[in-house]
């Protein structure tokens, strides 16, 4: 069978062409669904990706071996018609360290298609990784005249064609490194003098730099080597691509005589530079971003049970609904409700989760704390203010101390502080237990302690911090509704920039929790879609730079998705001009939608799609938003670039 395959990849591909096969079984889609902006970008490259069914990676072409990384999460070949090809298992899978990987081929090997290459523990990259999603990408673009994908199908490694590329004619595919290019990287990042230290991953060079103001953005991007940048976490990092990024890094440390360190070893020194404020929001965004996934499809999901249930959208009269006409169809919207609600229910048991991996736990206890805050024996929190008012709030009598017996359905603080605190105490007492008593002291011991300090001290008082907090927002909601639209929808993107929008993630959860909606969300959804259409106004204004008009197109799209910072990044920031009117549009937007007090059910999907979260009985003022957004910022970008007589 493999011999019939490579015969017949043999005879498709041509002097200008070639035929890419899986590399793995599983479902293929296209590049720009991958859930990571650097690679849904294309700032990589184009390409396609598949969520693998097994843990094999074969060749998908005949060529020979470029790269294998040492962690051998990733691979690059290039093929005997000069393509280079990237295949890179999974997302964020470099920090495994090689974990779950088995490198079949090192550099220099000739392959053919069908040829083992890589094989991994599915289930392990399952759990570890943030995605098994395996983007397959074309780093030399520029030698690709055209090509046609095969997406939404099913893939067995080796025999099902994915991608069919044409070639330039009299084109050299081979990527050349020059030094120079490198010494324009170290020039425009601001001299030798302004690098700490450096490591790289498979596609990018990681820096820590004394100061990032001195950088030369225009400069750098100017620099053919470089794909893209973009800084996070205190590491500014310069996409180049794979093979060829390890060859630039030799060159920078020679240039720079920086010092070589580990991944973990930048993570370390990109920390020393954030301020307190800082550190406190990159753990916010450290414990809610791996949650995401499951917030925003149970957002979704309850979205399509609004559409069903929600009164007024199909028929003329007010009071009825889709499922009162069609009853038929309301034990359906019930199922579809009861799965939504499931990671709203069980938060905490995520939170508990999340928290407690952050703050260096074990994960399984902080499962059991968030679940045991919600325990059925206890009070049901949405009905606290019920219970208040007739007097029939439960208590524990604690040896003469009155403990109130309510849960914590819904609420980010209580287990939040919980988890820090069972983190702490976990560690202190391993390290104080031999070996040998660990597994019968340290789970029971720390589950007792965090669990009485949980129900006697730090819930009740992060409960009434949750509640004021939320008391505070609801009063600005109310009286000044106007002014909270204009401002929030102004800065949130500013706030996207320094990182501190994860803050507000758990403000939103924290209202749904309280009130059943919240305000901010939808704040967000247009804030997005005026970032996408700053950027889709700047591929029009373009005339010449055929690589800005790419990106201008393929970020606006994904921003109208809900994912942002490639069109901020990679072209609104850029300019300036772009950013500063996708601002003003999301701030008319924002001060819009608040006047008609327009609130979301849920978190989902911040762009387009994320009216399926709002009360339907609110679709129209949002709707108008969402026009606001769409229009404001690409006039105005239109607009300001003939002004300045920006020729692109």
């Amino acid at each position: 069978m493999e011999s019939a395959v490579l015969e017949r990849n043999e005879n498709k591909v041509c002097k200008n062409g070639e035929i890419l096969y899986a590399p793995l079984s599983g479902r293929v889609f296209d590049i720009e669904q991958v859930p990571d902006p650097t690679f849904a970008s294309k700032i990589m490259g184009e390409g396609m990706a598949i969520e693998p069914s097994k843990g094999e990676v074969v060749s998908p072409v005949n060529g020979k071996i470029l790269h294998v990384f040492p962690t051998k999460h990733a691979v690059g070949i290039l093929s005997e018609s000069g393509l280079e090809i990237l295949i890179h298992v999974g997302l964020e899978t470099v920090a495994l360290n090689g974990e779950g990987f088995t490198s079949h081929v090192k550099e220099g090997d000739l392959v053919k298609v069908g040829d083992l290459l890589l094989t991994f523990d599915l289930e392990y990259i399952q759990e570890k990784a943030a995605s098994i999603i395996t983007p397959i990408v074309i780093t030399n673009g520029q030698v690709v005249e055209s090509l046609a994908k095969n997406i939404n199908i099913q893939a067995e490694q080796g025999k099902t064609e994915i991608l069919n590329i044409q070639i330039k004619a009299n084109l050299n595919s081979a990527q050349e490194l020059k030094k120079s290019s490198v010494e324009q990287i170290v020039e425009a990042i601001g001299g030798k003098e302004n690098v700490n230290a450096a490591t790289h991953c498979v596609t990018r060079l990681r820096l820590a730099l004394k100061d990032e103001r001195k950088i030369d953005q225009t400069k750098l991007e100017a620099i053919d080597l470089v794909k893209g940048t973009f800084s996070a976490n205190g590491q500014f990092q310069i996409v180049i691509g794979p093979g060829v990024v390890e060859k630039a890094y030799a060159e920078f440390i020679e240039i720079t005589g920086a010092g070589q360190v580990s991944k973990e070893e930048m993570k370390s020194l990109a920390a020393e530079k954030l301020n307190p404020i800082q550190r406190f929001i990159k753990t916010l965004g450290d414990i809610f971003i791996p949650l995401l996934p499951a917030i925003i499809t149970a957002g979704l999901l309850m979205g399509i049970n609004n559409i069903l249930s929600g009164p007024g959208i199909f028929y003329r009269h007010p009071d009825l609904a889709f499922i009162d006409v069609h009853p038929a169809w309301k034990d359906f919207a019930d199922i579809i409700n009861l799965i939504a609600n499931t990671s709203f229910t069980f938060l905490p048991g995520l939170i508990g989760w999340s928290a407690v991996k952050r703050f260096g736990g074990s994960e399984l206890l902080g499962i059991v704390l968030g679940l045991m805050l919600i325990h059925p024996e206890l009070l049901n929190a949405w009905g606290y203010a019920a219970a208040v008012a007739k007097h029939a709030v439960p208590h524990w009598n604690l040896f003469g101390l009155q403990i109130q017996k309510i849960g914590y359905q819904g609420q980010v603080l209580p287990v939040l502080v919980s988890s820090y605190v069972l983190a702490k105490i976990e560690r202190w007492i391993a390290n104080r237990v031999p070996d040998g008593f660990k597994l019968l002291l340290v789970a029971p011991i720390t589950l007792l302690i965090t669990g009485f300090l949980s129900f006697i001290i730090i819930g009740p008082v992060t409960f009434a911090i949750g509640r004021g907090v939320t008391d505070v927002f609801m009063f600005v909601f109310n009286h000044f509704a106007w002014l909270g639209g204009l401002v929030y929808g102004a800065l949130y993107s500013v706030l996207v920039i320094t990182g501190m929008h994860h803050t507000f993630l758990a403000v939103d959860l924290q209202l749904i929790a309280s009130t059943g909606s919240t305000f901010l969300w939808p704040i967000l959804a247009l804030s997005n879609i005026s970032q996408g259409s700053a950027a889709l106004a700047m591929m029009f204004a373009n005339k010449h730079d055929e690589k800005l008009r790419g990106m201008a197109l393929t970020s606006a799209i994904s921003a109208y998705l809900g994912i942002t910072e490639p069109a901020m990044f990679g072209v609104n920031i850029r300019f300036r001009f772009p950013f500063y009117s996708a601002m003003i549009g999301s701030a008319i937007a924002g001060f819009f939608i608040t006047l008609y007090h327009v609130r979301a059910t849920s978190i989902g999907v911040g762009g387009i799609p994320g009216f399926l979260s709002i009360f339907p009985n609110q679709w129209g003022p949002f709707f108008i938003g969402m026009a606001i957004a769409l229009v404001v910022p690409f006039v105005l970008t239109l607009a300001t670039a003939k002004a300045k007589k920006v020729d692109l």
